[in-house]
């Protein structure tokens, strides 16, 4: 079985994992409604996408 010869410092741990941190979504604005969404989705509040009504007129 693989066992390290050496103790891995917590530098070298750290640089390993520096890429594991997730980020924030992105956000957008509406055009039609000024309502924050995110990009290339449907608008939740207006159901609106690419200036054409998909989900409806729910608001």
């Amino acid at each position: 079985m693989a066992v390290p010869k050496k103790k891995t410092s917590k530098s070298k741990r750290d640089m390993r994992r520096a890429h594991d941190s997730i980020s924030a979504p992105g956000i957008s604005v509406c055009p039609q409604c000024k309502e924050p969404k995110q990009p290339h989705r449907a608008c939740a509040s207006c159901g609106t996408y690419k200036g054409k009504d998909v989900l409806g007129s729910e608001a």
